[in-house]
Order: structure tokens, then sequence, then C-alpha cells
């Protein structure tokens, strides 16, 4: 499988569509934009993870939780994201694909009562036809389907049959799920991936190492990109605002560097804008948009609902349920412990829609199954609950399972024999998400103290004493702390209304352009979790998804464009990942310009500094294959960052589409070698410039390296090539102190460990040092 993320030096200066975000809404929309023939960015926060490359041991999973407290919290960009509120708390995933890289894979329609309530925009309530085309279509690209039981070597799953157990002593509708797994090997999907069968490992939520699970990576991006979308990862948007009729989003490139020169932020143009970066990211997005001076409806913020989550166990049964995933135990044969969810007792029929919930089984993955024996024996204590009378024989059974599960793992006894339940219900969606310094966090005291919740633990004691074990509530979910939730279906902050007065987006996700009325911001749409205005009462992705292909439609249908859903394209074949070690660092480098002169660069460099015109710039240098790099004779790589030119605009420049070329042979003089600087900027006025740099490596008249190496000469011009009117010209310097910082930004790229990134990076020195020795020692030994 091929990357699908682009390096950010790839960048064009203007889209029709910006997508920010890709876990379902955003995915849905680069997908279906791209088909309409528009140009299309996609920009994620998260990194790209191919299959095998997700965290398999609790160390790796570790490198990869990133728990959002402050305003720090962005440095570690993890794939797993913690993000602590007031009352209560939001897991989601972080990294191409969204949360569906760490989700259940659950699809599951919602009940039909949900979409007929009065949250809903009435052209929504008035026209379900078309939110169940939207259901459809979503349904034809993630491919759900029941995991197969006594088929094509797939067994019937312990914890499976704990459910039907359960569901029969507590009188309630079991069935299997419709998950978005593949059961089956496929040499190519519908839009051209290669997915190996479900090996039944169990580690569906730490991310799918063999490539069965249909997160959007698999589907709806692939196809985006097959129809011509740019993908980039890693890049942070702030937020985004329009002038003259266009809009510009901000963004931070995140591990590169820049940070440590306290660079100012980058920024690209587009026709549309679409925020799916979830129901924290999108919101987050506008009120840092609005502290700028975007008017938006004073509801932003209002209405989060955590879909009703609530996590329990059903601790240490008498049945077995085989609930633990295998991590690096895992292998090409079907094991026994099955996805990470499979059946559901459905409690959603009764009379009065908000006490209706779902309550499925569930998989601890393998990453984190050593921290099971130790954390359910404490909970358990702390505050289980079962009717054991002491010294009874069940009494006995269950203390020497708990002794064989601390001695031998969680493979065997009573973790061995522990059921995990997911539930979803309907608070009351009254949350709200606040933005203060800078930070959205998200504020609802007491959440857990609602009637509901206590109707779900009375039904999660039912489950787990017909299975005769210990109901375990979630661990925050008690009077110590204060009855604190935690949900991984976080809803709402940007919801979808009739006016801005109910509402900051209409039916179709358009954002409103006021506090009051019907007008809307002409280009600027929020495709998510966040608009969806109340609890579903199950697993929200097929729900979001539907709204997301809904809305597509909609603005197909204004851009009157037909709307291609067939799977006709043929790309291009590679099994094998393309993926090779590289280099990257930053650099900072500072002088002046003027111009008024156009022919001396010295001259442009004195007459910079003496009218006050600085000149100054932060770029990143990345080579996504290192060899390549330093054995092509062009010795060229990416690179893309900032500058600052007052003499061309008040505000930073976008550098874009940069090259930088390394030593090149001069063929005229074989004693001297440049080094070559070349981007596009784009300045916020919405003028373009070419930006021409070289340093002039030769041994002439006294040691010069550091000079020769560290003095940029510079030429700006006109227009978007250096085919244009020559601006000016002037000469920029590194100086010690960021030569320093910039020695901490050199990091390799596309690494599995410590001896591939010090391969690269010594890869990349020996060549910078050898050409270096060669120009300013062997030859001033030749001379001598």
């Amino acid at each position: 499988m091929k990357k699908l993320s682009k390096s950010l030096a790839e960048l064009k200066g203007h889209y029709d569509f910006i997508v920010i975000g890709s876990g379902y809404g955003g995915s849905i929309a680069a997908s279906r934009m791209s088909r309409l023939g528009k140009s299309v960015c996609l920009f994620e926060k998260g990194k790209e993870f191919l299959p095998g490359q997700f965290p398999r041991t609790l160390k790796e999973a570790a490198l990869e939780m990133n728990m959002k407290r402050g305003r720090n919290s962005d440095s570690r960009n993890g794939l797993y994201e913690f993000n602590f509120g007031n009352g209560i708390n939001v897991f989601k995933g972080c990294g191409l694909g969204g949360t569906s890289l760490v989700n259940a894979n659950v699809s599951i329609k919602p009940e039909p009562r949900v979409m007929e309530q009065k949250e809903w925009p009435t052209a929504i309530k008035e026209d379900l036809g078309s939110f169940e085309e939207g259901l459809q279509r979503a349904w034809e690209m993630l491919q759900p389907n029941p995991y197969p039981e006594n088929e094509n070597g797939y067994p019937v799953l312990k914890k499976t049959e704990a459910m039907r157990i359960s569901a029969n002593r507590m009188a309630e509708e079991f069935r299997l799920l419709d998950i978005n797994v593949t059961f089956e090997n496929r040499a190519d999907n519908h839009v051209g991936i290669n997915q190996p069968k479900c090996t039944n490992c169990g580690d569906c939520v730490t991310g799918c190492n063999v490539g069965a699970k249909n997160t959007t990576a698999m589907n709806y991006l692939p196809d985006a990109y097959n129809h011509g979308a740019d993908i980039f990862t890693e890049i942070n948007v702030r937020h985004v605002e329009k002038t003259n009729g266009t809009w510009k989003v901000f963004f931070c490139p995140l591990k590169t560097g820049r940070e440590v020169f306290d660079a100012p932020e980058m920024f690209v143009y587009a026709d549309n804008v679409i925020l799916s970066a979830g129901s924290l990211g999108s919101t987050e997005i506008l009120f840092r948009s609005a502290q700028k001076g975007l008017k938006v409806s004073p509801m932003l913020g209002k209405r989060f609902t955590g879909n009703g989550d609530a996590l329990g166990f059903g601790y240490n049964n008498d049945v077995q349920i085989n609930g633990i995933g295998l991590g690096k135990r895992g292998n090409n044969h079907i094991s026994e412990v099955g996805p990470c969810i499979t059946s559901v007792i459905d409690m959603r029929n009764g009379p009065v829609l908000e006490n209706g919930m779902t309550l499925e089984e569930g998989t601890v993955p393998g990453p984190i199954r050593g921290i099971m024996p130790g954390t359910l024996l404490t909970f358990s204590r702390l505050f289980g609950l079962n009717r054991d009378r002491i010294f009874s024989d069940s009494f006995f059974k269950r203390k020497w399972r708990e002794i064989i599960s601390m001695v031998r793992g969680p493979f065997y006894g009573a973790i061995h024999h522990t059921q995990i339940y997911l539930v979803m219900t309907h608070d009351d969606g009254n949350g709200e998400m606040v933005f203060e310094n800078d930070q959205l966090k998200v504020n609802w005291e007491g959440v857990g103290k609602q009637e509901i919740f206590k109707k779900v633990e009375d039904k999660l004691l039912s489950a787990t004493r017909a299975l005769g074990g210990t109901k375990v509530p979630n661990p925050t979910w008690n009077k110590r702390m204060d009855y604190d939730l935690v949900t991984v279906h976080p809803l709402g902050g940007c919801c979808m209304a009739d006016h801005a007065g109910l509402g900051v987006t209409d039916h179709k996700g358009q954002v409103f352009s006021g506090s009051t009325g019907t007008a809307l911001h002409d280009g600027l749409y929020v495709m998510d979790g966040a608009v969806i205005p109340r609890p579903v009462g199950t697993n929200p992705l097929l729900t979001i998804s539907a709204l997301a292909e809904r809305s597509c439609k909609v603005i197909a249908e204004e851009l009157a464009i037909d709307l291609d859903y067939g799977f006709n394209i043929n790309p291009e074949k590679d099994s094998s990942p393309n993926i090779k070690p590289g280099i990257q660092f930053t650099e900072t480098m500072k002088g002046f310009f003027s111009k008024e002169e156009t022919e001396d660069y010295h001259q442009g460099f004195e007459m910079g500094k003496n009218s006050n015109s600085p000149f100054e710039f932060t770029l990143t240098i990345r080579s996504e294959d290192v060899e390549t790099f330093v054995g092509v004779s062009t010795h060229e790589a990416g690179m893309y960052g900032t500058m600052l030119a007052p003499a061309l605009s008040s505000e930073p420049l976008a550098a874009i589409r940069g090259t930088f070329n390394l030593f090149i042979e001069n063929s005229q003089d074989p004693e001297r070698k440049k080094m070559l600087y070349n981007a596009i900027l784009l300045s916020k006025e919405g003028k373009m410039y070419y930006f021409r740099g070289f340093k002039d490596v030769y041994n002439n008249k006294g040691f010069d390296v550091w000079k020769d190496t560290t003095t940029l000469f510079i030429t700006v011009y006109e227009g978007e090539s250096d085919s244009g009117k020559v601006l000016g010209k002037g000469k920029l310097i590194i100086h010690p102190a960021d030569f320093a910082k910039q020695l901490t930004t050199m990091k390799a790229l596309n690494t599995s460990n410590k001896i591939q990134s010090l391969k690269a990076i010594m890869t990349f020195g020996k060549f910078f040092g050898g050409n270096v020795f060669e120009t300013y020692f062997r030859r001033l030994g030749k001379r001598e």
C-alpha cells in the first residue's frame, strides 16, 4: 500500500476546496469534491500510518498518547488523543483517517425517531429520504458486514456467546452488528487498495496492523487520492479568514522545528473551506477564527453531547470471554479473539426514546493488555458490585482466577473471564465548549449524575449478573471522582439548525454569517460530528457519514455538477510501500534586501540595511529519500516555510513549491559549488513573487567555509517564476545562535528505529562533510 500523503513542498497556492480533517466527514468531502473535478487539498493534523506501523506494545502505545491539558498539548501529536474537561473527558484519534483508525468500526443506523426530533433543521426532518440516500452511499463505500460465525474459518466467539446469555436473561434483543471489517482477502478493493482478511487479533482500537479494518484510509481517502486530491499530514490548522471573496487557511506544520524559531503561521488560498476536524477541532478553529473577526453564531460551542457514552466491565465472570487482543502475538492465522465489537443488546425500541440504549461488547487491544490484571483487581475492590457470599464455592473460584491472572497474565484467569461493555444512550445534550487562553475546553459539570446513567449502570449490572461476574463501572464514574464520564463519541458544538439563533450551520453544514437570521458564509462548511445537534443513542459514524454524503450532494447540486459515484478508476498498482528513510531540517536566515537595487547583491544588502528593509526566512528542507538526495547530481529536496519582507508585504509571506539543491557542481568552474533556494511566495494581499537564492561555495583566499555556507545571495522576481521582472536583491546570513537551533531540528523521516534514523542522518552528514572537505581542504592541499 502506497502512502497517500505528500510533502508540504508540493502544496499549491490555491485550491477550489480545502478540507480540514480526515475522519468520516473530511474523507467523504475530499472524495466527493475531487470527484466533481475540483482541485482539493486535505489537511490532517495527525500522521499517516500504514498497516504494520500501529503500536503493538504498551511502550509503543505510550509514545502515541497525547494528554491535552494545556497550551503545549500538541507537541506530541500522538495517535491517541485524550482531552480532559470539566465533568467529561474525550478520547479521539489523530491520524490520517481520524478516529476511524481507533474506533470499533460499528455501522449502525440511528433509531428512526432520532432523526425526527426537534433539534434537526426542517430541511432534514421534511426530507428524510435524502438522509437515507446518504446512508446508502456511505454503506457502499464503507462496506460493513456482520462477523461471519462458522464461515470461512471464523469461529463463534466466546464474548459473543456471553452476550447472548446476557441478552436472554435481560429479555432484550441480541444481534450481530454490521462492522467495517473485511473478512476475505481482496487483492484490490473497490478503490484499488489491497486488503487482507481479518485475523481476529482484537487490536482494532489501537490501529489495525493487518489492513482488514475499513477505515477511511482504505476507501474514501484513496478514492480522493485517485481523483487528484492533495493530502498533507502533520498540519495544525489554526484559523480561517476571508478577504476579497477568497478564504485563507492559516496553519502550522508540526514536527519541523519551526517552533524553535518562533516562526509565523503559513497560509494557503481556497474558494471553499470544509471544516472536518471533529467536534472539538472544528469548533476550536471557528472559535479562533471568530476571535480574529469572523462573524459566527453565539451558539458556537453549545449543544455538546458525549452521545450518552458509558464504559463498564463485567469482571471475572464464570464463563470465558477471551476478550484480550493479541498485540505482538498476532499472526496470519484466524484467532479466537475477534474484532473489537461484534454484537449488541439493542434496547432502543421502548416507548421513551431518551431511555433507549445500545449495549455492545468490546475487546481490550493487545498493546495495553498488561495493565489490565492489576487495574481491574483494584477497581473491583473499590467500586465492584456482586452477590457472592464469602467462602462460597463461587467465591473461592473467583479468588483463584484473580491469582492466576496476576501470575500468568491477562490471557488467563479473571481477565480471561472479563467482558468489556460500551453503552450509548441519550444524555440531555447540554454540554458546552468554551475557548479560553487559546485552548478549547469542555465544561459539563455534573453530567454523569443525570438519571439516565443510573439506568445504564442497572443494565450493566443485569448483563454481568447473567454471567456470574462483578460489575465494575467506568473508573471515573464514582462519588470520589464526582461521577465524571469519558466519551469516545463527542458530538455537537457547530450544530445544524434553521437559523443562527439556534445553531451554527444550516442543514448542509454551511456556516451562518451572523448571530441571527439565515445569512451564510459563502464557501465555509462544517462536515463532521460537530454539526449533529443531539445524541444519536448508538455508534454515530454512519449518521455522520450519511449527513456528510448528503451535504456533498447538495453542494454538487448548487454547483450544477453531477456527482459520479461509480468505481471506474484504475489506480496505479503498487503493493509495496513507497517509503524510504529521509531527512529534514529547518533553517533561519536574516539580512537585508532593497527594491532599489536590481544588479548587485552586496549593494542591495547595504541599501536595505540603511533604509531599514530587513528580510528573513524560516524554511524547512525535506527529502523523502536521503539516498537519492545525496546520490543524484542535482541533490534536490523540497522546501517550504515563511518569509518576512516588509518591502514586499506588511505580513509574513508563505513560501510554497520550493526546491533546495545542495552542492551543485559547476561544469564551468570545478572549484565552485552552489546551494540553490527557489520558492514561490504568497502574500496576504494576494500577490505572488518568486524567490531565488544561492550560496557560493568555493575555496578562495583565506579559510572561509563558515562564510560561504552561511551567506545567501537573494533575488526576488515579480510573478511565479524567474522570468518576471526583478524587484530587488540582497543578502542573508545565518547567525551562530540560529545555527545552533537549526542543528536541533535535524531529524530522520520514515524510519522505524533509532538505528535507521542514525543511518539517515549520517548519510546526509557524510555527504555534507565530504563536500566541505573536498572544497576547502583537499583542494587547499593540492595548491600547496
